[in-house]
C-alpha cells in the first residue's frame, strides 16, 4: 500500500481569522452581560442591529467586488467590529445612527482601503469618533445605572425607544439619563469641587462609578481570557494600562484633591475595554514587541492627557486612532536587528 505524502505543515492552523474572532466574541460576554444588567436591554438591541447592518454592508461590498458575500459572515471580522461599536455607544442610540456608524466603519474605513488586513484605522473606533463629533448629544446620552434609575426599561420599551425615539408615558430624558462617571468627575472638577466632595454623591462606588466598575471588571475578565488563550499578547494591554496609571499617579501624588485616584481611570470608562479588545487589533497596531510597548504606553498617556485637559472625558477612541497613524513609523524604528546579513567584506 502506498503512503500519501503531503507537504508541511502537518497540523491544522489554529490562528485562523474566524477562530480568533470567535474567541474575541466569547471574551466579550462577561462585559456585555454586566452592561445589560446595569443599562438594560437596549444594549442587546443595539448589538443585533449593528451586527445586521455590518454584515449586510460587507456582503454588499463583496458582491460589488465580484467576491463571495459569505466572506462577510465567515471570518466574523464584521461581527466583531459591530459588537465593539455597539458596546461603546449609549444603549439607547437611535437605530439610524447605528446604521450610519456601520456603513462608515465597514464601507469607508475598512473596505475602501482594501478590506480585511488593509485598513489603517480601527473601524469601530473610527465610526464611534465620527458619530461623536457629528451627533454629540445622542452619543453622550446614557441611561442611569439600574440601581440609580427611576425607571427600568423592559425589552419592548427599549426596542421602541431605539426604533422610534418614544419614551414611556410620563418619562422625560432628564429624569432617566445620567452623566458617565468621567463626565461627572470632569464637570464638577471644573466647577471647583474637590475629589472628596465629588465622591460623596450616590453615583460613586469603591473604584469608579457604580455599575461601571462591574462592567470594567467583566471586560477585564474577558481580557485575561484572551491572554490565557494567547489570542493577544501582553505587551499592548499592559503597557497601555501602565501608561494610564503612571500618568494619573503622578498628578494624583501632586494633588489628590484635584486629580482622581489612578484606579478611577481604569474602572470608570473604556480603558480596560480599549486595552484588551481595541488597541490590540492586529491590523492597526504595531507588530514588533518593542513597538507594541511604545504603542500601548503612548495610548495610555494620551488617554490621560485628553481626559484631563481635552474636550472629551473618555478619550480611548481618539487615543487609539492617533496611535494607529503612528504605528507604521513606530514599527519602522523598532525593527529587531537581523544577524547574519551584514555587508560582504570588500
Amino acid at each position: 500500500m502506498k503512503t500519501a505524502l503531503v507537504s508541511s505543515p502537518h497540523v491544522p492552523r489554529l490562528n485562523r481569522v474566524d477562530r480568533i474572532m470567535f474567541e474575541v466574541l466569547l471574551a466579550l460576554i462577561p462585559g456585555i452581560a454586566a452592561m445589560t444588567w446595569f443599562f438594560g436591554w437596549g444594549l442587546l438591541v443595539n448589538i443585533t442591529l449593528a451586527v445586521t447592518f455590518a454584515v449586510l454592508a460587507e456582503a454588499a461590498v463583496m458582491l460589488a467586488r465580484g467576491r463571495s458575500p459569505w466572506i462577510a459572515i465567515g471570518d466574523l471580522s464584521a461581527v466583531v467590529t459591530a459588537v465593539l461599536f455597539a458596546i461603546s455607544v449609549p444603549p439607547t442610540l437611535p437605530w439610524w445612527l447605528t446604521l450610519i456608524g456601520m456603513l462608515f466603519a465597514i464601507v469607508l474605513v475598512k473596505q475602501l482601503y482594501g478590506g480585511m488586513g488593509y485598513n489603517p484605522f480601527n473601524p469601530a473606533m473610527a465610526a464611534y469618533v465620527f458619530l461623536l463629533i457629528s451627533y454629540p448629544v445622542a452619543m453622550t446620552t446614557w441611561l442611569a445605572p439600574s440601581m440609580l434609575a427611576e425607571h427600568s426599561f423592559s425589552f419592548m420599551e427599549s426596542l421602541r425607544l431605539i426604533l422610534t425615539g418614544g419614551l414611556p408615558t410620563g418619562l422625560e430624558w432628564d429624569a432617566i439619563s445620567s452623566a458617565t462617571p468621567l463626565d461627572e468627575m470632569r464637570g464638577k472638577l471644573d466647577l471647583g469641587l474637590t475629589i472628596e466632595q465629588i465622591r460623596q454623591g450616590p453615583v460613586w462606588g469603591e473604584l469608579g462609578g457604580r455599575g461601571w466598575e462591574w462592567v470594567a471588571g467583566g471586560f477585564l475578565l474577558g481580557g485575561l481570557y484572551l491572554l490565557w488563550r494567547r489570542v493577544i499578547g501582553w505587551h499592548i494591554p499592559i503597557s497601555m494600562l501602565l501608561g494610564l496609571l503612571i500618568g494619573a499617579g503622578v498628578f494624583w501624588i501632586i494633588d489628590p484633591q484635584t486629580h482622581p485616584f489612578p484606579a478611577f481611570h481604569l474602572f470608570s470608562g473604556a480603558a480596560i475595554l480599549g486595552a484588551f479588545f481595541i488597541a490590540t487589533d492586529p491590523v492597526t497596531a504595531c507588530t514588533t514587541k518593542q513597538g507594541q510597548l511604545i504603542f500601548g504606553a503612548s495610548i495610555g498617556v494620551t488617554v490621560y492627557v485628553i481626559r484631563s485637559w481635552g474636550g472629551y472625558p473618555d478619550a480611548v477612541a481618539f487615543a487609539v486612532l492617533l496611535m494607529n497613524i503612528a504605528a507604521p513609523t513606530i514599527d519602522y524604528y523598532t525593527q529587531p536587528r537581523v544577524f547574519g546579513h551584514g555587508e560582504k567584506p570588500g
